[in-house]
């Protein structure tokens, strides 16, 4: 029973359906960091009336009955000393282990919800073994109870310490006895004792036994040349000229708005009182003032190029005929006209900058891949710690390691490495790359492999050895992947199932924000 409270307590939170929630709570959920954030100074305030138990998982001296939500109709309720209770206890005692601060807000919150889904759980569990008719002879109950540490002297059951109890403890314990039983029954027979067939176990094992080292090296997309990004420019002076206009953006028809367009031109309506009065776009309210543009930015207004040149050559003052937009009809007006792109002005290439690397990347990685061709031929040759050297590039080095595709916590993950220059979430990306995965152990063993884009890198890698991890290893993580990890997200899938299910009512953010903030 305590291991598996144990492996509860480690089970990261699952995110219900936002059910009949509040406001407060659906900003929470949609951006959880964000939001904490912003309530950051309420919660000091909080903090003052909550107390410190709250923070660090406890209820402090409140009372009373907390419903989080319903599951089958039956409440998923916080008491004092209640299975909700004890797992927010469990969990908090846990987090504080580990070293996280407990007077942190999103910790208390996560501490709070993890407790509330295993309680779902639990809650679930009861209802599902009832509804199955299933009954638990008392005699069991009994015994089990009468074995319990705090009613044992010199290992015998104490009527005399049992009797101290009031006859409703006794009840409530003898209750919650019954119910973990229960629960044990199905994780042990219905549920867990069903989950490996035959021979699975020892074909996960295997699984991690090929491991690889390697050597790095990586060639940055952000090394393209300055003159490359003024080649490009003077390929496309168009896309950087500047231009202001004002618009009216109008869903209804091609009728309404060639209406609207004769009344300005006939001088019945200015065009900024036309763009206040039927314009349905976020201009409207300046009278359809865009401000000034790149041109480049007008894609998406002006999505046919004959309709952008055409305005590009009206003057100052001008207005446009009625251009259809995809789902809509457009109106402009030009109020200074085209300012061709100065590359002498460094704010101009700035902005040719920004939009290579934000809409034509692929020259930039394209650059970078030819470096790390020129790399490969010149290491193929010449070797590649020469190659290394006489490109003064940095070598990286990392291994060894299975194919573990997603960094399944069964096997050595690509994320337990060090990599100089690569972040925690730089490595977590590559390990869920499967295209690093068919590169990276496609190469022949001291062979180099094949360039592959990776972010903002060109990688290349050399595969430096391959070692066979040993039948011990793969027995080890067999008997792992048995015993413990395939139970454990076993009940992930089942936590998510039942917090996810038509019988689930989860009020939990909804009571949550109400209660403590």
């Amino acid at each position: 029973m305590a291991d598996k409270k144990e492996k509860k307590e480690k089970i990261a939170p699952v995110q219900g359906k936002d059910a009949k929630t509040s406001e407060i709570s659906k900003k929470f959920k949609q951006n959880p960091a964000l939001y904490i954030g912003s309530v950051f100074i309420l919660v000091l305030v909080t903090v003052t009336f909550v107390g410190g138990d709250f923070l660090s998982g406890g209820m402090g001296r409140r009372d009373g009955d907390l419903t989080f939500g319903y599951y089958d109709k039956v409440p998923v309720s916080w008491l004092p000393g209640n299975v909700f209770a004890q797992n927010q206890s469990q969990m908090a005692q846990y987090y504080q282990s580990m070293g996280y601060e407990m007077d942190n807000f999103s910790i208390a919150a996560q501490i709070w919800r993890q407790a509330y889904e295993v309680t779902v759980t639990h809650t679930a569990v009861l209802q599902l073994m009832k509804r199955s008719n299933y009954v638990l002879p008392e005699d069991i109950v009994n015994n089990e109870v009468a074995r319990l540490p705090q009613f044992l002297v010199n290992g015998r059951f104490s009527s005399a310490l049992y009797n101290r109890m009031s006859e409703s403890a006794q009840a409530a314990l003898w209750r919650q006895v019954h119910d973990e039983l229960v629960k044990n029954t199905y994780f042990s027979d219905y549920f867990f004792g069903m989950m490996v067939p035959s021979g699975e176990a020892n074909f996960i094992g295997n699984m991690g036994s090929a491991m690889r080292s390697f050597e790095m090296v990586s060639f940055s997309i952000d090394d393209y040349p300055e003159t490359a990004y003024l080649t490009f420019a003077r390929e496309n002076p168009d896309l950087f000229g500047t231009i202001h206009l004002s618009m009216i953006t109008m869903y209804s028809s091609e009728r309404d708005a060639r209406r609207v367009l004769d009344s300005i031109r006939n001088g019945t309506i200015t065009f900024e009182d036309a763009a206040r009065a039927h314009s349905q776009d976020g201009f409207a309210d300046r009278g359809g003032d865009l401000g000034s543009r790149y041109c480049y930015d007008l894609v998406y207004d002006i999505p046919n190029a004959a309709d952008r040149a055409n305005i590009f050559r009206l003057g100052r003052g001008e207005i446009s005929n009625v251009i259809h937009a995809t789902d809509r009809w457009v109106i402009f007006r030009v109020e200074e006209a085209l300012v061709p792109a100065d590359f002498n002005d460094e704010t101009i290439l700035d902005r040719v900058r920004t939009y290579v690397r934000n809409y034509d990347r692929g020259r930039m990685e394209d650059f970078a891949i030819s470096r790390a061709e020129e790399f490969i031929s010149d290491a193929r040759i010449n070797g590649f710690n020469d190659a290394v050297y006489r490109n003064n590039l940095h070598k990286r080095e990392f291994g060894p390691l299975p194919i573990n595709f997603g960094g399944v916590d069964l096997f050595t993950s690509l994320e337990s490495f060090e990599i100089s220059g690569f972040s925690q979430s730089d490595l977590e990306f590559l390990a869920r790359n499967e295209v690093f995965w068919r590169v990276a152990f496609s190469a022949p063993i001291g062979s180099i492999s094949e360039p592959m884009v990776q972010g903002n890198n060109v990688l290349v890698f050399f595969p430096l050895e391959q070692v066979n991890a040993g039948v011990a290893a793969a027995e080890d993580t067999a008997s792992l992947y048995s015993s413990y990890w395939l139970n454990m997200l076993s009940e992930q899938a089942l936590m998510y199932y039942f917090i996810n299910n038509e019988r689930m009512d989860d009020r939990f953010w909804e009571t949550f924000f109400r209660y403590f903030l």
